[in-house]
């Protein structure tokens, strides 16, 4: 199946586990972070880490579902967490990407490093 924007899932399997990635850019960049976190220079290497940005709602007798930020990346260097997400150009023009991200970086930008590759 491809991706909404004609990118090619890429496969990466690490011991009994596989990670699937949304483009070739994002599993490259996986490898570089594993490699890292083998040589022990990054720790606590989490792929796809969700962040709740707001919580299940209910108005009016309808129900809004919660929305959650998914990044690509999360991990520790120096004793500093660092979330990344991997994107085009294309995608990080997008609006609702860029909602997102401002939305994100709101509640949670003061504890963490933020970077876009």
């Amino acid at each position: 199946m491809a991706s909404k924007h004609g990118n090619k899932k890429a496969f990466r399997i690490i011991g009994k586990e596989t990670y699937v990635f949304d483009s070739k850019k994002e599993a490259n960049r996986f490898d570089q972070l594993y490699l890292l976190a083998k040589a022990k220079k990054i720790h606590n290497l989490c792929v796809q880490p969700e962040f709740l940005l707001m919580d299940t709602q209910k108005h009016n007798g309808i129900t809004y579902r919660s929305v959650k930020y998914i990044a690509d990346f999360k991990y520790t260097k120096n004793g500093k967490t660092i979330v990344e997400d991997v994107k085009s150009d294309h995608t990080r023009k997008l609006a609702t990407y860029r909602v997102k991200i401002k939305w994100f970086l709101s509640l949670y930008g003061k504890d963490l490093t933020f970077l876009e590759t």
